[in-house]
């Protein structure tokens, strides 16, 4: 039986790189734990979206991890993020991984908060190249950094069930518009998504036995430097990954071919932002920017070089002359052999 055990624990630690952003799936036997409560941080940037938090499943500890949500600069303009999601079916919990998309598909119902009330995105809109954003879901302070807002109640039904299907989870079904948005071509999470979760599942203060469903580390304003006490190793850029293609700029930052859009969230019925469209940067001069980002990492000290070791100098001798060795005068060091212990018989006649 242990045997068993192990062997199941191995293959599926080697099925969850796969599992993660691909078709492959397991089943977990134990329902997820509720959406903790939490306090979204600032945007540190134009540009950035909101990825809310999830709960995700380590084979290897056999228990849930929370990830936290964070802001993070899509891959290109005009994409938005639908969060993975765990739904009941064939005996088990199946984790539907999240994607970047033209628009948002089916998310399970799930009320992840903050513009993900279950269905759509209500947070904001591209449009011209640039996001919008909506200040009621959205934690922004400082208008003059972030000048494309706008106010839009948004209804939120304070759910915590973290899960569609089986017992006591969301009794959800996708919408025509949704099975549309998970027909098109999506893209993958970015370097940066990916290597968040990772350092997450590598925390134990993030994992459910130890948090008991509560992690002092919900929600952080970019994928982490730490979760916990646990520091970030080879943070990655917030480029998109090298296997990811960008969208055609013409479809999406021009609006021609606009990504069409959910029957709740026509372009007619949004509120105009408040900000011009030029003054806020797009998501590719974002590595520009985090060079002087709070946030942004300090930059590398220079490593001091070593300094040369004086060598002695050589006098060439005028042709015809045998050259005679140089012999140290009594109670002074030659330059250069202090520590050689007299040196050679090659370099004293040297």
């Amino acid at each position: 039986m242990k045997l068993q055990r192990m062997l199941c624990a191995v293959a599926l630690a080697a099925a969850l790189p796969l599992a993660a952003h691909a078709a492959i799936s397991i089943s977990v036997n134990i329902a997820p734990p509720p959406l903790p409560v939490y306090v979204q941080p600032e945007i540190p940037a134009s540009g950035y979206l909101w990825t809310p938090g999830y709960w995700r499943w380590d084979p290897i500890a056999a228990d849930y991890f929370w990830v936290p949500g964070t802001w993070v600069a899509p891959p290109a303009v005009g994409l938005l993020w639908t969060p993975g999601w765990w739904g009941w079916g064939g005996g088990g919990y199946f984790w539907h991984g999240g994607y970047w998309g033209p628009r948002v598909g089916f998310y399970g119902g799930v009320n992840y908060g903050y513009g993900y009330i279950g269905s759509g995105y209500h947070g904001g809109y591209w449009r011209g190249g640039v996001f919008n954003y909506n200040r009621t879901v959205n934690n922004i302070s400082n208008t003059t950094i972030i000048r494309n807002v706008y106010n839009a109640p948004v209804a939120e039904n304070h759910t915590r069930v973290s899960f569609n299907g089986g017992q006591g989870g969301v009794m959800a079904r996708p919408g025509r518009e949704e099975r549309l948005a998970n027909a098109e071509h999506h893209f993958a999470p970015t370097q940066m998504q990916q290597h968040h979760e990772q350092v997450a599942m590598r925390t134990p203060e993030q994992r459910a036995a130890f948090n008991h469903g509560a992690p002092t580390l919900a929600a952080m304003p970019r994928p982490a430097e730490q979760h916990g006490a646990e520091p970030m190793r080879g943070r990655p850029t917030d480029r998109p990954a090298g296997n990811v293609p960008p969208p055609p700029r013409r479809d999406l930052a021009r609006g021609e071919g606009a990504p069409p859009v959910m029957a709740h969230d026509r372009r007619g019925d949004r509120p105009e932002a408040t900000g011009q469209h030029g003054g806020a940067p797009m998501p590719q001069q974002m590595h520009a920017q985090q060079q002087v980002q709070p946030h942004a990492q300090a930059p590398m000290q220079a490593q001091p070089q070593p300094q040369p070791q004086p060598q002695p100098q050589r006098v060439e001798a005028p042709r015809g002359e045998r050259p005679q060795a140089h012999q140290p005068q009594p109670g002074r060091a030659e330059p250069g052999n202090e520590n050689r212990g007299g040196g050679n018989k090659n370099e004293r006649e040297r």
